[in-house]
């Protein structure tokens, strides 16, 4: 299903940015929950907390979500690879460093635009939009490339996960965007995501032996509760909302931006040091995003 509008226009590039913004910053709330709340522990009460807000709004805008349209498998299917992504990376962290593990996490929008060559033909992508994703990517190189040069040992294992975790989150875009998922409502879309990780990820974390809440303070409840408000509940609406509206490949060539607003969050948040590659990276993954998503030249 081809999508609603051809090019990312003002308001998705504004919204993308936010979104960006926000994921960024949930970076900086993990760490912070991390202190007192076990990391899939977390991520699975995340998603319930989320679901529950969800199905309010949805009930206050009169959406329906009962109804019988084709979306129940790919629905659990989306919902089964949303939780893989996040169960992959949280024990990818267990092997590997995080620098190194984003680079491979960040081979996913790569993932979208290969699978858009067979499945969304209507998004083809042309040669500027390889090269600037490419430039994009090459930022986020900058920005933790360092992380690839540490000695490994079993850092193999983890980036491995990591590269699966990026299958699961293209595989996760691509699913929608080729089924009946498309036509279907955000919240619904949203809705199955949520409440297949909620009811799978916490039963994850009790069998890795994750002791749960075993130290949480209000500033640990607070990033939980921008993790599922804002993160899990109102950015992920809108990320469905603009994925049925606009071609993913363009809107996952600014997912580039989010390591480097999560860099950025760790700098005014926790009081990180702000270096000269920070501002290189930004350089970098703006330019990309703006060659990857110019318009296409008159014929």
């Amino acid at each position: 299903m081809p999508p609603l509008r051809a090019h990312l226009d003002r308001l998705a590039i504004s919204m993308m940015v936010v979104l960006c913004t926000i994921w960024g910053l949930q970076q900086a709330a993990i760490k912070i929950t991390n202190v007192g709340i076990s990391p899939l522990w977390q991520a699975g009460w995340r998603s319930a907390g989320a679901t529950l807000l969800i199905l309010l709004w949805a009930r206050l805008r009169g959406v329906k979500l009962a109804e019988a349209d084709g979306t129940l498998a790919p629905g659990v299917i989306a919902g089964l690879l949303f939780a893989a992504e996040f169960a992959l990376i949280f024990a990818a962290l267990q092997y590997t460093t995080a620098s190194r593990g984003v680079i491979f996490l960040y081979t996913a929008p790569f993932m979208v635009a290969l699978g858009a060559v067979w499945l969304l033909p209507h998004e083809h992508m042309r040669r500027a939009q390889w090269s600037g994703m490419s430039l994009a990517f090459s930022g986020v190189l900058v920005l933790f490339g360092e992380g690839l040069l540490e000695p490994s040992g079993k850092a193999w294992i983890g980036d491995l996960m990591m590269i699966g975790a990026a299958v699961a989150w293209a595989a996760t875009t691509l699913t929608i965007k080729v089924s009946p998922l498309a036509r279907a409502s955000a919240e619904k879309t949203l809705l199955y995501q949520l409440g297949v990780s909620a009811l799978s990820l916490t039963p994850l974390s009790l069998s890795f032996g994750e002791p749960g809440v075993f130290a949480a303070d209000a500033r640990v409840w607070s990033a939980f509760a921008f993790q599922t408000v804002i993160v899990a509940a109102a950015s992920y609406l809108a990320w469905f909302w603009l994925i049925s509206q606009y071609p993913a490949t363009r809107l996952s060539s600014f997912s580039f931006l989010t390591p480097v607003m999560g860099v950025l969050a760790g700098v005014f948040v926790l009081g990180e040091p702000m270096t000269p590659a920070i501002w290189l990276a930004l350089a970098l993954v703006g330019a990309g995003i703006w060659i990857a998503n110019r318009p296409a030249p008159a014929a």
